[in-house]
């Protein structure tokens, strides 16, 4: 049974890790600075305890927060993992009182993050060049 767990303890590697797993840059330096600095984040670990999946939110904390960092292992993508996962952050979202979380994700996403209750709109992304 997929147990998504709220502000799990995770080792500093972990998420680098599974960053690494799925092919982006590990930003090992990020840690643990980023559990420091945001709202919440929520892990999926397997058997062996393993850290198989991850996603934050972050922000002020006031109204607004945005999702970060949906990673999904490639051993389990494909197996509803990362919709639990993504369900479950809302839910903490709303606990936590942000009524609006934003993210970005590439347009080939569009449909899962359609299918977890978000809704495409307009806005801009800076990203330095």
């Amino acid at each position: 049974m997929i147990q998504v767990l709220i502000n799990p303890k995770l080792q500093n590697n972990e998420v680098p890790d599974l960053r690494e797993a799925i092919g982006w840059v590990r930003r090992d330096s990020d840690f643990p600075i980023l559990f420091e600095r945001c709202n919440f984040w929520a892990g999926v670990k397997n058997e062996q305890e393993k850290l198989i999946a991850f996603g934050y939110v972050a922000g002020m904390g006031l109204q607004h927060g945005y999702m970060e960092d949906v990673i999904v292992h490639p051993d389990y993508q494909g197996q509803g993992m990362g919709k639990k996962l993504v369900i479950r952050l809302l839910e903490e979202a709303e606990a936590y009182g942000l009524e609006i979380v934003t993210l970005t994700f590439e347009q080939k996403n569009a449909a899962f993050y359609e299918g977890c209750g978000f809704k495409a709109g307009a806005g801009g992304v800076w990203h330095r060049g």
